[in-house]
């Protein structure tokens, strides 16, 4: 098992840093998903993880508040927006439109309907630790 949560650790945080540059895929769950898998396969990469420049804080806050900042919540759903007309504007069948209506939709209110990160006061980022 530990090898199975190690490959798919890496196959996450490849496909999310794909997803920093091509909108059609989202980074945040990728990388979280990632980070969960590190944790149960190498938690010395799930630190790492934890610990990056770009991806600590939105992983932390995840971890800890199960939160996403409204940055992060904006550019999401931008995405699917734009996902979802490209792909529309692609297709022609009648039943993909209302299908990924039906699918991104679902991920939009689910983004939505997160919390924003509260602030943490310095007794409890030294709790933290």
């Amino acid at each position: 098992m530990r090898r199975f949560h190690l490959a798919l650790g890496y196959t996450s945080l490849v496909l999310g840093i794909i997803g920093i540059v091509l909108p059609v895929l989202p980074t945040t769950p990728f990388v979280i998903l990632a980070a969960w898998c590190f944790a149960r396969s190498n938690p010395a990469l799930a630190e790492r993880l934890y610990k990056h420049p770009r991806f600590g804080a939105l992983l932390t806050t995840w971890r800890d508040q199960r939160a996403i900042a409204s940055r992060a919540k904006i550019y999401a759903l931008l995405t699917l927006a734009l996902s979802y007309v490209i792909t529309v504007g692609l297709t022609r069948s009648p039943y993909v439109p209302f299908i990924l209506a039906a699918i991104m939709g679902s991920v939009a209110l689910y983004i939505v309907t997160r919390p924003s990160p509260q602030e943490m006061t310095a007794d409890q980022e030294a709790g933290r630790d």
